[in-house]
């Protein structure tokens, strides 16, 4: 039986305010040669594409299955390096945290890409 976490503490709007996030149209999923985990997914932001490293290779038979997809993505966090390549942003999902198989986090009809969430 599945219990959800206690929330996190409160946080001010302020705050909420800082993370960006955007809405970008998943253009090519592509394997990270030496990763048992990692993908990379080329994502259109509209006016720029960015790497997006993400661990979905065992939780998918097949991660290509998502290319094509608009989900959700944190584009103001720093770049981060994995496995000698830089991930330029963080794809939203939704189970990973509480170990259940995760799914993207995706907008209910298609939007342009780059537009803003919140």
């Amino acid at each position: 039986m599945f219990h959800p976490a206690p929330i996190k503490p409160t946080m001010s709007y302020e705050t909420l305010a800082q993370i960006d996030v955007r809405v970008g149209t998943i253009a090519k999923v592509e394997d990270v040669e030496k990763s048992d985990k990692l993908v990379r997914l080329i994502v259109d932001f509209g006016d720029h594409q960015r790497n997006v490293l993400v661990g979905m290779k065992k939780e998918r038979d097949n991660p290509a299955e998502i290319e094509g997809l608009q989900a959700l993505f944190v584009v103001n966090l720093e770049p981060r390096k994995m496995m000698g390549e830089v991930s330029e942003a963080m794809m939203f999902d939704i189970g990973y945290a509480d170990k259940v198989v995760p799914v993207l986090a995706v907008p209910e009809r298609s939007v342009p890409n780059g537009t803003r969430a919140g």
